[in-house]
């Protein structure tokens, strides 16, 4: 709100838009101007424009006897103006958590008396809960996180690799191991290739797979996150020892057939004019699965697994959909051996 005090107040509230700082951080300029006017008693309006917080912390006063100076107050009665603030947000909090504590007082005693397995379960509804307890969780973290992500079919938001960064370099510099399994289609996304390049480190391990379960984070074999809806929007926070170990065995035994990002393209090379992408769709193909089930389930849309599909169908001479299966079935691509799965660098 602007003060009527002449046309210089008007400049000096235009000007601190671009001036911004707390009174605790209190500028080179505003340091000095505010030390000379409590030294000479006054400063001129006019000097005082180049640091407006001076007006804007109100540590400068209009001159009653002249409106072209400005007055110092004197810093112990600033001072006190912001700590008689402080105390009464101090005060107001105190009496809250008391307050707080009284409420929940009689309800304390019930819950030791009423723990049942579903304690081991927490549903975390929306992305605030969701990230809250995963920031909890990551930040308690000692030894080693797991961490399962499909590939999301939209691209990563800059948000979401921003938020991925802040959770994930705090439990590096704390020397926590990093080992993420991402689908092979990882490998053509931008985004995540440079995600991987930013977190490069000794304990930081990215492998891919054809594909993977569903999106899962472990910390320390101690506590587990798994999503309940498409959507991400519902998740489980999983302390139960046994499913967590449970959870812990299915990462290790995917973990153990993936190729090491660091592999590149090699694993890539066809066999027989079948890519091992296409050999993944023909024996989903074979197993009955649509092309939205196929997409969905090796991390791709819909367009390429149907590129791929044509591709297969070209490579097998099919001339329909049906005879593909059968060509599929009959043909020895899905006995052929997997690629290396990179298991000398197995921990």
């Amino acid at each position: 709100m602007f003060r009527t005090l002449g046309g210089g107040d008007l400049l000096m509230n235009q000007t601190n838009r671009a001036h911004p700082h707390a009174v605790t951080e209190l500028c080179e300029e505003g340091g000095r101007l505010y030390a000379s006017a409590l030294r000479t008693g006054r400063i001129a309006r006019g000097e005082a424009e180049s640091a407006p917080c001076l007006l804007e912390f109100a540590l400068l006063r209009p001159d009653p006897d002249d409106a072209d100076w400005l007055r110092p107050v004197p810093p112990s009665v600033a001072l006190a103006q912001r700590l008689n603030a402080v105390e009464r947000e101090i005060a107001e909090h105190r009496r809250l958590s008391i307050e707080l504590s009284d409420a929940f007082e009689p309800f304390m005693t019930l819950s030791t008396q009423t723990i049942t397995s579903t304690d081991w379960v927490t549903v975390l509804e929306g992305n605030e809960q969701i990230n809250a307890a995963l920031d909890l969780a990551t930040g308690s973290c000692q030894t080693e996180v797991l961490t399962i992500q499909p590939s999301d079919r939209e691209r990563f938001s800059e948000r979401s690799l921003l938020k991925g960064l802040e959770r994930d370099r705090p439990l590096i510099e704390r020397g926590v191991r990093i080992r993420t399994l991402y689908q092979h289609t990882a490998r053509y996304s931008p985004e995540k290739l440079a995600y991987v390049a930013q977190l490069a480190d000794g304990k930081v391990e990215y492998r891919t797979i054809d594909e993977v379960v569903e999106r899962l984070i472990v910390c320390d074999e101690t506590v587990a996150f798994i999503p309940t809806r498409d959507d991400q929007q519902v998740a489980l926070e999983l302390r139960h020892p046994g499913l967590v170990r449970y959870l812990v065995k299915l990462f290790e035994f995917m973990w153990g057939r993936a190729v090491p990002l660091s592999a590149g393209a090699p694993y890539e090379t066809t066999q027989g004019g079948i890519t091992e992408v296409q050999r993944s769709i023909a024996k989903l193909l074979v197993e009955g699965h649509v092309d939205e089930a196929i997409a969905r389930r090796l991390g791709m849309n819909v367009r390429t697994c149907r590129a791929h599909i044509a591709k297969l169908a070209t490579a097998l001479g099919s001339g329909s959909r049906a005879q593909l299966g059968f060509l599929i079935a009959q043909s020895e691509i899905l006995n052929e051996d997997q690629p290396a799965a990179g298991g000398a660098d197995h921990p």
